[in-house]
């Protein structure tokens, strides 16, 4: 039987590493690198090998999102088409343990009993949920963290999720956060988004929200291209803030990274993918 547990470079993942760390010493950590993961994640990876004691096996490494997006080409991944989940997360990690019995453990957390992550259909793959059986919620996944002198990866101070640096689920805010922190990045973002409207041929005087506003075929962000959204930033930053201060408003003395997950605005009402992001 191996023992395995999946890491995104998000909080409950990474918390959840450390406290199966000594009860399974026998744990394969493993990370499914899309090739277009945050300078953050693979930063904060690097650190978490050190405190477990033992290398996180990269899956995947020689086809990442450039091979799918190839294979693939014609639609960027969407929540209605997740094929940047199912073929560089999940089929990585099914190829990688083959035919083995494997005990998968999930960083569900006790308050988020109804949240579904990733449940193998492949009879050999059982999957587990520790954090809920342990009762552990959103403060115990901190308090492991800072416990074993790791704390959060530092896109907490911006992003409220782990996952590709064009992640369609990212929120506006996000997205303009990327613009700044990682400029080059987004314009990697912008590139691939004017290729989609290029090839379906979009362009002119016409904007996306005018041609495909509800297919999200052609761009990364809901109802508009990353141009389109950038150039609202005064607007997408105001109503950020405003959500921050509701957050805080409603629940005092809560930490930044606890605000930022609970400062939805009108534009941000998709919940993130689970496999990617725990």
């Amino acid at each position: 039987m191996r023992h395995v547990c999946g890491i995104s470079g998000g909080k409950d993942s990474s918390a959840l590493a450390i406290f199966l760390r000594d009860d399974v010493p026998d744990m394969e950590y493993f990370f499914c690198d899309t090739g277009a993961e945050l300078p953050e994640t693979y930063e904060y990876l690097s650190k978490l090998e050190v405190v477990l004691g033992k290398p996180i096996a990269r899956l995947n490494p020689d086809k990442g999102f450039d091979h799918w997006f190839e294979v693939y080409r014609g639609t960027l991944p969407s929540p209605q088409m997740r094929w940047c989940t199912r073929q560089m997360k999940i089929k990585p990690l099914e190829e990688w343990l083959g035919n083995d019995a494997a005990t998968s453990y999930v960083a569900i957390r006790a308050d988020e009993r109804n949240r579904k992550g990733y449940v193998s259909t492949k009879p050999n793959i059982n999957a587990v949920f520790p954090f809920i059986e342990a009762g552990i919620d959103h403060e115990g996944v901190l308090q492991i963290l800072d416990d074993a002198g790791i704390g959060l990866p530092s896109y907490y101070e911006w992003r409220t999720r782990s996952g590709c640096y064009f992640c369609f689920f990212q929120r506006k805010a996000e997205w303009v956060g990327l613009a700044d922190r990682h400029p080059e990045l987004f314009e990697r973002a912008v590139a691939i988004e004017n290729k989609m409207l290029k090839d379906a041929g979009v362009g002119g005087d016409a904007s996306y929200a005018d041609v495909a506003m509800q297919t999200r075929q052609y761009s990364w962000s809901q109802g508009e291209t990353l141009v389109e959204l950038l150039s609202r930033r005064s607007e997408i930053e105001a109503n950020h803030a405003l959500a921050m201060e509701r957050a805080r408003s409603a629940r005092k003395n809560i930490p930044l990274v606890e605000v930022l997950a609970e400062a939805l605005d009108d534009d941000d009402d998709t919940p993130a993918c689970t496999v990617c992001s725990l």
